[in-house]
Order: C-alpha cells, then structure tokens, then sequence
C-alpha cells in the first residue's frame, strides 16, 4: 500500500484528479460537533456515500492502492461495511464484517479494546476465514486505533494475515498509527 507523503493527504506531484479527488472527500465530509458526546468532533461520511461520483472514485482509489492478491476485505462496524463490500467486489475477494458483540449468532471469537469514549467489544466469525487468508481491513476514519487494533488483534488470532488496512480519513493527532506497528497503513486523506 501506498502511504501520502504530506500531512495533508497530498502526495509531492500527485495527479490532478487526485488532487481533486482529496478535496471533494475533504469537501464532502461533515464535521459534527459534540457527537456521539461532547467534545467529540465526529466525521460523518454519509454525504460522501449520497454523491455517486466520489463514492465510486473513493472505492476505485482505495482499490487501486492495495499491492497483492487480498482473499477477504474486513469492514468494521458500522461505516467500515459501506465501503469494504465495494472495495471486496472491486478485488475480486470476500467481504468479512467485523461486528460489535451480540450482532452474530455464534460461535463467535471477540476481542474486546477501549476507544475514545468508552469500551467495546467486537466479533467475527472465525470459520469464515481460511487459515492464512490474506485480509485488508477498512473503515471509515482511523482516531485512536483502538478499534482498529482489536480489529488486527481477532484476525491474526483467528490465523488471517493482515496485509493491510486502509482508511478514508485519519486524524492525525490522536496518534491512532502508534496501536499498529508493522502493518501497513493507507490513508486517503489525513487530517492534522
């Protein structure tokens, strides 16, 4: 996977649509204030997902990006499902959700991890990953790593390698890279 080499998500000499590319997401990313709770800045992708054209050059982006054969694309919950599936269908591979506990009927295998504003749980279906299948995961935004990390954790304990994960947005200062050493990380746009 590819990685920006500027703080804004921009890599030196980067084509146009590209360029382009950046500042619709940017432009199309809603920021809400105090969401789920307060002093939360939520980044809400649904604008993003209603306009045909970048949700479609958001998908081939990401697509284009990942080096190798993956087997499944891991998509954690909620927002990590909308652009995983398209991703997978894109690659040629399977879609894995990852899901928050109770949301699959069993047998399941969970890890559990704290986030920024609180604890979770997440799932999977362990027999739905061949041993040494090769997963890339995504989602939406990449904050403080922790699911993301739990994420990597389940997978790699359920005999997957990840090859990757790769994310529309990253808020940089909340250091989210730091809970992901040696995995490769690719980031659409980042955010200071």
């Amino acid at each position: 996977m590819t990685v920006p080499d500027s703080a804004a998500g921009v890599p030196t000499g980067a084509p146009a649509a590209r360029t382009e590319l950046l500042r619709r997401i940017d432009e199309l990313v809603r920021l809400v204030p105090d969401y789920p709770q307060p002093g939360i800045l939520f980044r809400d992708i649904m604008p993003l997902l209603a306009d045909a054209s970048a949700f479609a050059d958001v998908i081939a982006e990401i697509a284009g990006r990942v080096d190798g054969p993956v087997d499944l694309v891991a998509g954690m919950e909620a927002r990590g499902f909308l652009l995983a599936a398209p991703v997978a269908v894109t690659l040629g591979a399977g879609v894995l959700p990852v899901r928050k506990a109770g949301k699959l009927p069993g047998p399941t295998a969970a890890q559990s991890y704290e986030l920024e504003y609180g604890t979770a749980t997440i799932e999977i279906h362990p027999a739905t990953i061949p041993a040494g299948a090769r997963v890339l995961v995504i989602d939406d935004v990449l904050a403080t790593g922790g699911t993301a990390a739990a994420t990597v954790a389940l997978l790699e304990r359920c005999g997957a390698e990840v090859v990757g994960l790769s994310f529309l947005v990253e808020l940089e200062a909340l250091g989210g890279r730091d809970l992901l050493p040696g995995h490769a990380i690719d980031v659409l746009l980042a955010v200071p």
